[in-house]
């Protein structure tokens, strides 16, 4: 299988993109570019910990109710978020209806207003130094490095829940503290 997919523009992009406009705009705008913003950083941390065990098109066809849900993840609403609303989300059929993921995001509400630094200070300090030659094909993308595991660790440390060293992984791709475009890729920078 090839490491990358031609789009109907003419645009080389990672395989995993496939045809599906969504991953295509996802994989176009979002996925590797540096997000600095704590608030994006929190939707994505708790984002990907939703995802645990889904696929990634599943969250994001789900994401503008996820928003909706969780008061567009303002950690300051999230973190006021009681059990009623709780049993409330578990009834919402528009969004992954996991008690421990929808109980994990509003307990890491409380978690990022708790911290003594910034999440984005935070996150950011783990992210590998850059140099790390470019992944020819997705066999060469690992699921688990250094730096994921110890954020994972600082995070759990923290009080953060669904922040594995998996998922940490993913999150580091989302948001940019790694860059996994594959060689031929038009997103890759080297």
């Amino acid at each position: 299988m090839s490491a990358t997919t031609i789009g109907d523009d003419g645009l080389a992009r990672c395989a995993w993109a496939g045809s599906d406009a969504e991953y295509g705009r996802y994989h176009d705008e979002e996925w590797g570019r540096e997000q600095h913003d704590p608030r994006a950083l929190y939707e994505k941390l708790c984002l990907e910990g939703f995802q645990a065990g889904l696929s990634w098109i599943t969250i994001l066809r789900r994401r503008p109710a996820f928003r909706e849900a969780f008061h567009d993840f303002e950690p300051e609403r999230v973190a006021s978020m009681t059990d009623t609303d709780v049993s409330r989300l578990l009834l919402d059929e528009r969004i992954i209806r996991h008690r421990g993921k929808i109980e994990a995001t509003i307990s890491n509400a409380r978690a990022t207003l708790a911290l003594d630094v910034g999440l984005e200070e935070l996150m950011w300090g783990f992210a590998p130094e850059p140099g790390r030659p470019r992944p020819r094909d997705f066999g060469e993308v690992p699921a688990v490095t250094v730096e994921s595991t110890a954020l994972s660790k600082e995070l759990r440390k923290r009080g953060f829940r669904f922040v594995g060293p998996t998922t940490m992984y993913a999150l580091m791709q989302s948001t940019g503290m790694v860059d996994d475009h594959v060689v031929g890729c038009f997103r890759a920078l080297n």
